[in-house]
């Protein structure tokens, strides 16, 4: 670390909750923020009256961000989740087969699976990075397996040199969700671009965001041609030169072209905040592996870049003398005044993750028993769970905001026990 970046030394001041006087809240300016142009390409796509899909703005769009992720194709679609169902159905998932996901993830992960009628299968992650073990990948595939689903979580990369070997190795595609990593790169190549397709979210929360909105890249002319058709109501894509292409029976999942001006307006001030991004987690991880009682995730030597969805670390709970992880996340909200929360609960207890609750889901009884994700065991992902925290990623655009987290763990720590105390009694 540079001496910027060690904690600032505390005063020995009562942490906020303990009635110590709250300091400036960091990172405060607002997300989503403007990049500059948004106005003025808005003012555009109003003038030219092409407010529908397959307009130049889109188009401009979908060759700079595919070509910025190392794809040589991409396509605007309606949000993250529609993205990934696109990408299977592509791939020509259906009825029956399996689809293996992490257990930790958000539920659309998996929910794009059960709705093409396919079986998600859980498996847990690794410990270090919170993202899905090849090692449990390898144990769970069977003779139905038809796609793989890494997910680049939080601030970590999956390991896409193993998990590529083995999709390789047994002829299952991999399909990545990079809902949480516009911009990271493994091995200086860009997420999205290592799978046969890569899916990605543009929702208001995203670090490149339209307020909705979803991609697909691949370098695959062949799923190129599928995925606009499914996205389009089964039509050809105009210009397509696709002999072997066939009419699909699809809906509408279509970006405006209201959606891809801001995204190309968002787009100029990206690469800059990405890289902003990655010194910060750099420079917080360094600092969190000096501290007493947090630990950072791991940082693989694949991950050559990283601009967070959220930035995540460990609470280590035998180092705060009874302290929970709960009492020290919301310890650490009151002295940052920004959210900190944890990290998704497991697809296996999910509140938002309930496939039988609908009844389109009961297409026979042996379908019904094999997406109750309760029949899965994970227990990296459950203790994920307990002892993750989450800040957002907002704060990696503040450069000042680094030392202010690590002083604000560092005097939290110093006042642990009082903490712990404060925390019974309530």
């Amino acid at each position: 670390m540079t001496s910027t970046d060690q904690p600032l030394k505390t005063s020995g001041a009562a942490p906020v909750v303990l009635g110590g006087e709250p300091r400036a809240p960091i990172a405060a300016e607002q997300w989503p923020r403007p990049a500059g142009r948004e106005m003025e390409l808005l003012g555009q796509v109003v003038r030219s009256g092409n407010w529908g899909f397959d307009g130049p703005l889109e188009a401009e769009f979908e060759a700079a961000f595919a070509a910025y992720q190392d794809a040589r194709y991409g396509l605007c679609v309606a949000n993250g989740t529609v993205a990934l169902q696109l990408a299977l159905e592509a791939l020509d998932v259906g009825a029956g087969d399996e689809v293996i996901v992490p257990a930790l993830t958000w539920q659309a992960t998996a929910a794009a699976a059960l709705d093409i009628n396919a079986v998600p299968v859980l498996a847990d992650v690794e410990p270090g990075t919170y993202c899905l073990d090849p090692v449990q990948v390898e144990r769970l595939i069977t003779p139905r397996t038809r796609a793989i689903i890494p997910v680049h979580l939080y601030s970590s990369l999956a390991d896409m040199d193993r998990i590529c070997q083995i999709g390789a190795r047994h002829s299952i595609p991999v399909i990545e969700d990079c809902a949480h990593a516009h911009g990271s790169r493994w091995r200086d190549r860009g997420t999205g671009s290592w799978g046969a397709l890569g899916c990605f979210s543009f929702q208001k929360f995203k670090t490149l965001t339209a307020g909705e909105g979803g991609f697909v890249s691949t370098s695959d002319p062949a799923l190129r041609e599928r995925v606009y058709s499914l996205r389009n109501c089964g039509r050809r894509r105009h210009g397509s030169a696709d002999a072997d292409w066939r009419p699909i029976q699809s809906g509408n999942y279509r970006m405006t072209e209201f959606q891809a001006a801001v995204l190309l307006a968002q787009f100029d001030a990206f690469d800059g905040q990405a890289s902003q991004r990655d010194l910060n987690v750099g420079r917080i991880e360094a600092g969190l592996a000096e501290l007493p009682g947090v630990a950072p995730m791991d940082h693989p030597a694949g991950r050559t870049r990283i601009s967070p969805y959220e930035f995540v670390f460990k609470f280590v709970a035998g180092e705060w003398d009874g302290l929970s992880a709960g009492g020290f996340r919301r310890a650490l909200e009151a002295e940052l005044g920004v959210e900190v929360d944890r990290v998704n609960e497991p697809l296996n207890a999910a509140p938002l993750y309930l496939p039988q609750t609908k009844r389109r889901y009961r297409i026979t009884s042996a379908y019904w028993d094999a997406i109750n994700p309760k029949r899965f065991d994970v227990p990296v992902a459950t203790q994920a769970y307990a002892e993750g925290v989450s800040l957002p990623h907002k704060i990696l655009l503040d450069d000042d905001a680094v030392p202010v987290v690590l002083d604000a763990i560092t005097r939290l720590h110093e006042h642990r026990q009082a903490l712990a105390s404060w925390e019974n009694a309530a």
